[in-house]
């Protein structure tokens, strides 16, 4: 099992890109999301955009996350 974070892409120039998380940035490798785009949401391991997500999973997977987050 892995542990992967959403992020949401703020900047892409060609496969490389920018996405932001829990007020976080990251560079990250959009090579396996075909047409990624700004805004889109995307489950990120390794460094590597494995999945593009809907904005209300995401978000509810940012909450899940802040939660973890609070109680460690």
């Amino acid at each position: 099992m892995c542990l992967a974070i959403p992020f949401q892409l703020v900047e892409i120039n060609g496969s490389a890109a920018v996405g932001e998380a829990l007020g976080m940035r990251r560079e990250i490798r959009v090579d396996f999301i075909p047409e990624p785009k700004i805004g889109d949401y995307v489950i990120v391991h390794a460094g590597f955009a494995i999945e593009r997500l809907g904005e209300t999973q995401a978000l509810e997977d940012l909450e899940a996350w802040e939660e973890m987050r609070d109680v460690l």
